[in-house]
C-alpha cells in the first residue's frame, strides 16, 4: 500500500494527540521525513493549533559527539528546554538515514549527554503523567530502516502501513478496537501481584502489586500495541536471556543476558558490544533496575526489524526496560536511560500472573 501522508498526519493529529485550537505543537524529525513533517504541519494549522517545525539533519548528532567539549555536550538549548517544559504537544518522527552513524562514538561522551538531560526528561514525564503534555512518536520509512529490517524500502513502507493500521478503511476505529481489547486485558491484570516469566534460559519473577497498567493504544507510540506497568523497584529476581539484539545509539548489542537480585542487575553479559552494555548499566543507580514490564499485542508487527519502536509491540512477546519508569504506572525508578529489551515467547515459554497463565507460546489465554 502506498502511504498517504495526509491520512497518516490526520490520525496523529486527531486521534493520537487530539490537537485543539490554541495548542502549541512541536513537530520534530529528520529532514528525510519532510513529506510527513509538512503534512502534520498543515493538519495542525487546519485545526487551529500553533505548529513549530524542528527539522534535524542527518548525522548532526555524530558531529556533536565528535567535536563538542563536555561543557557543550551538557548544554541544553532554549528550544530543547521549551520542547520538554512548555509545548502542549510533541510529535516526533524517527527518520534516520544511517542507523549506525554513532557506532564509532565514545560511549562515555554519550553518557555525559544523556545525564545532562535526565532532569529535563523527568520534567517531561511528570507533565505527561499529569496530562499537561501530549506526545506521539512515529517512524518514517527510510531506506536505512528498511535495510535494518532486511526489506526493500517500498516493502518496509507497506509493512509500516499495516503496523500503523493505515491500510484499514477507518484507522481510528481500528485503534479504538485495539484499545478496547487491551482494556479488557488490563481489567484482568489489575490487582495481580507476582509476574513469572519462564522460558529457555529464563526464569524471572517480579512484583507489580499496587502498580497501574497502561493501555498503549496508538496515543503515544505510533504504531503501538502494548500494555505496560512499572515493576516494584526491588522485586526482580532471577535471570533472563533476551531474544533479539538491542539496536541503540548506533550499536547492536547481541545476546543480552541479565541476572537480577533484589531488583538490581548483578550480572550482565552480551556476545557483542558487552562493554557498551556494562557502561550503560553504570550510567546511574537506576540504570540497573527495571522501569517497565510490558506485553506486546500488535499482530501487524510479525517480524524483527531492529527498531525498538516496532519490535517491542510484536504480538506474543514481552519486553522490559532498564532505567527510568513512567510515573503514571507508579514507578519511582529514575535514570538517564530507558532501554527496552525483548523476550520472544512465540517459540516457547510462558508468563503467569499470580500463578494463572497470561501468555503461552505467543498466545494470550486470558
Amino acid at each position: 500500500m502506498a502511504l498517504s501522508f495526509d491520512r497518516w498526519a490526520a490520525v496523529l493529529v486527531d486521534y493520537s494527540t487530539e490537537v485543539q485550537p490554541g495548542d502549541t505543537v512541536s513537530i520534530s524529525g529528520g529532514v528525510a521525513a519532510e513529506p510527513l513533517l509538512r503534512a502534520i504541519y498543515r493538519a495542525v494549522l487546519e485545526r487551529g493549533g500553533h505548529p513549530v517545525l524542528l527539522p534535524t539533519f542527518a548525522e548532526s548528532q555524530t558531529d556533536l559527539f565528535n567535536v563538542a567539549s563536555d561543557v557543550q555536550l551538557q548544554f541544553i538549548s532554549p528550544v530543547e528546554r521549551w520542547w520538554r517544559e512548555d509545548a502542549d504537544i510533541n510529535v516526533d518522527i524517527l527518520a534516520s538515514t544511517n542507523t549506525r552513524a554513532l557506532s564509532g562514538t565514545d560511549p562515555a561522551r554519550q553518557t555525559v549527554w544523556n545525564r545532562a538531560r535526565a532532569e529535563l526528561r523527568e520534567i517531561a514525564a511528570q507533565r505527561a503523567a499529569r496530562g499537561e503534555r501530549r506526545w506521539s512518536l512515529t517512524i518514517f520509512p527510510t531506506a536505512a530502516y528498511a535495510q535494518d529490517a532486511d526489506m526493500a524500502t517500498d516493502e518496509f513502507a507497506s509493512f509500516l502501513a499495516s503496523a500503523c493500521m493505515l491500510d484499514r478503511p477507518d484507522p481510528v476505529a481500528a485503534w479504538r478496537e485495539l484499545s478496547a481489547r487491551q482494556a479488557r486485558m488490563i481489567e484482568w491484570l489489575d490487582g495481580r501481584g507476582e509476574i513469572h516469566v519462564a522460558a529457555p534460559d529464563t526464569d524471572l519473577r517480579l512484583s507489580v502489586a499496587g502498580r497501574s497498567w497502561i493501555n498503549s493504544d496508538g496515543k503515544r507510540n505510533f504504531p503501538s500495541g502494548e500494555v505496560f506497568t512499572g515493576p516494584l523497584e526491588d522485586s526482580a529476581e532471577g535471570h533472563i536471556r533476551f531474544s533479539f539484539p538491542v539496536v541503540t545509539q548506533g550499536r547492536e548489542i547481541v545476546d543480552i543476558r541479565l541476572r537480577f537480585a533484589a531488583g538490581v542487575v548483578v550480572d550482565a553479559s552480551a556476545a557483542k558490544n558487552e562493554a557498551f552494555l556494562i557502561e550503560t548499566l553504570d550510567t546511574d543507580p537506576g540504570a540497573r533496575r527495571l522501569g517497565e514490564f510490558a506485553f506486546g499485542t500488535n499482530d501487524g508487527i510479525d517480524r524483527w526489524t531492529r527498531n525498538i519502536l516496532l519490535d517491542e509491540k510484536i504480538g506474543g512477546t514481552i519486553h522490559m526496560a532498564l532505567g527510568s519508569g513512567y510515573p503514571e504506572t507508579g514507578s519511582s525508578n529514575r535514570s538517564a536511560i530507558h532501554w527496552d529489551l525483548i523476550r520472544d515467547l512465540r517459540q516457547g515459554g510462558q508468563v503467569t500472573a499470580d500463578g494463572e497463565v497470561v501468555l503461552r507460546d505467543g498466545q494470550y489465554l486470558i
